[in-house]
């Protein structure tokens, strides 16, 4: 089977369960990690943990499928002519993500605007740019600056405008153990960063109550 169609999400024009894994990797991995548990203390042949090292494999291969994934690609599926120049904005998509540092999830939602220039895409097409991405090994402040880079390159608008706010158990569960804070970063391109009142009218539509 080809790596890339291990995860194709699109049947059907929505989304399905994906329930299909690479098989060498998903042993490979489910080796190291029956050796991981023994080294935790505990036993990896009880009953309860028999399957664990193969279910973390598929997991963790679920979780970073975006490796497998061309974002530039998904946009350029959906690209039509269209002549409309005002400001594009979807916001509250769903953001879950893996940390490169402790391999801890972060997750929470991202705030995206762009302004054509001639070209508009698929509104779908841009949650599923921000996952290609997030389902990685990731630090925030990457993702946010590569989803930017994404949509500024492929669509050519005059500008772009992408806001991530999250939580990260690697701060909640261990180190500091801050449980309430949350973590906000932003990326602009064209319009965005050299207009104030454009970049306003974005941080204002996406923090009110409109729905």
């Amino acid at each position: 089977m080809d790596k890339n169609d291990i995860f194709n999400e699109e049947f059907n024009g929505g989304y399905a369960k994906i329930d299909r894994y690479d098989e060498t990797k998903v042993t490979a991995v489910a080796s190291h990690y029956k050796d991981i548990i023994t080294q935790l203390g505990e036993d990896p042949e009880r009953e309860g943990l028999l399957k664990t090292p193969e279910r973390v494999a598929k997991a963790l291969q679920y979780l970073t499928h975006g490796y497998d994934l061309k974002p530039n690609e998904i946009l350029k599926s959906a690209m039509f002519e269209e002549d409309y120049s005002q400001m594009v904005v979807v916001k509250d998509i769903e953001v879950y993500s893996m940390c490169e540092h402790h391999m801890l999830p972060f997750f929470g939602k991202a705030h995206i605007a762009y302004i054509p220039n001639g070209k508009i895409v698929g509104l779908s097409k841009i949650p599923r740019v921000v996952d290609a991405f997030a389902r990685r090994l990731q630090v925030q402040e990457r993702l946010t600056n590569e989803i930017r880079d994404c949509i500024q390159d492929t669509l050519l608008p005059m500008g772009v405008a992408v806001v991530i706010e999250c939580k990260h158990l690697c701060m909640a569960m261990r180190g500091i153990q801050k449980q309430n804070s949350v973590t906000t970063t932003s990326a602009f391109t064209g319009t965005f960063l050299s207009n104030d009142k454009t970049r306003a009218e974005f941080l204002r539509l996406v923090t009110a109550n409109l729905h």
